[in-house]
Formats: C-alpha cells, sequence, structure tokens
C-alpha cells in the first residue's frame, strides 16, 4: 500500500470513527489538526501526497499525522513491493484468514463498541463466511434488514397473566 492509499484509508476511518458515515475531506483533517494538535498542515500538501505527487512525507509532519490518527509513525511510509499485513500460511485456511481479517477489523472499530463486538461475534463464528453470505441476502431483500432489528430489539412479550383459580 503506498503512503497516498494509507492516508486516504486513515481518513476514511477517521471519518467513521467521528460518526460522519464519510471520510473526513481533506480540508477537514487540516482544520481538525489545526483545532486539536495547534499545528497546521495544508490541505495542498495532503492532496500533493495522496496523489503521489509527493511520494514522502516531511518528518515533522509525519509526526503530527501519526499523532493525529494515532498510528505509528512507521505505519506512514509506502510499503516494500509484495508486502503482506496479514499472516500467510499454507495451513491456515480460508475461514481462518476470514476469521483474522474480522479481528483486525473489530480492532480498528474498536471505539465503536456495537460495531467492534459485531464483527468479533462473527468472527468467533464457527462458520463466518456464511454469517457474511446470510448478511449479504439479508440486505439484498429491501426493508429485511430493518424489520429484523425491530423484531430482535423489541422487548420479548411479558407473560403477566396470573394463573386462574379454580372454583
Amino acid at each position: 500500500m503506498t503512503l497516498g492509499e494509507k492516508l486516504r484509508y486513515l481518513r476514511e476511518v477517521e471519518g467513521t470513527l467521528r460518526g460522519l458515515d464519510r471520510e473526513l475531506s481533506q480540508q477537514e483533517m487540516a482544520r481538525l489538526i489545526q483545532k486539536e494538535l495547534g499545528k497546521s498542515i495544508s490541505q495542498s500538501y495532503l492532496s500533493q501526497i495522496e496523489s503521489g505527487a509527493r511520494p514522502h512525507l516531511t518528518n515533522s509532519s509525519r509526526l503530527l499525522l501519526a499523532r493525529f490518527f494515532k498510528v505509528h509513525p512507521g505505519y506512514l511510509v509506502d510499503d516494500p513491493e509484495g508486502y503482506q499485513n496479514e499472516l500467510i500460511s499454507d495451513i491456515g485456511a480460508l475461514e481462518d484468514k476470514l476469521d483474522l481479517w474480522l479481528v483486525s477489523g473489530a480492532e480498528r472499530f474498536r471505539k465503536d463498541p456495537d460495531l467492534h463486538q459485531a464483527l468479533l461475534t462473527v468472527a468467533r463464528h464457527a462458520d463466518s463466511r456464511m454469517c457474511l453470505v446470510l448478511l449479504g441476502t439479508i440486505l439484498e431483500n429491501p426493508g429485511l434488514a430493518e424489520r429484523l432489528i425491530e423484531v430482535l430489539k423489541a422487548p420479548a412479550p411479558s407473560n403477566n397473566k396470573k394463573p386462574r383459580r379454580r372454583s
């Protein structure tokens, strides 16, 4: 992954973590860095990094962005050719790789407890692939996800009927 791709990814995650349901724009990011960290970085500089026109960050910019995104400064470089950031093993099955990916995703979204728990729950299921395929099928049916949420979150009917006395 290139530095520009990583920066775009981090803007997307940060927007989600801040409840925007979209990525942070470069301009919003520059304003937030100024507001939260008291340092400035220009939108045009961010654009040059993301587009690849400027392939490297200055050390001060790398440290500033690492603080803002709460990542290790070493993350903010191009990955070497052929680099894989997940475990690669002939022993692990497709299901194991999917579970590792889900757990990794859960960690990235640990500030969103519901999403964090949902990803972990799927990863722990005996057939996580089937869970995701099922979710896809549910979402392909208009309104079904909303109806299921209503049914699953509805309070259980109480059985407050008093027993009848026999006369």
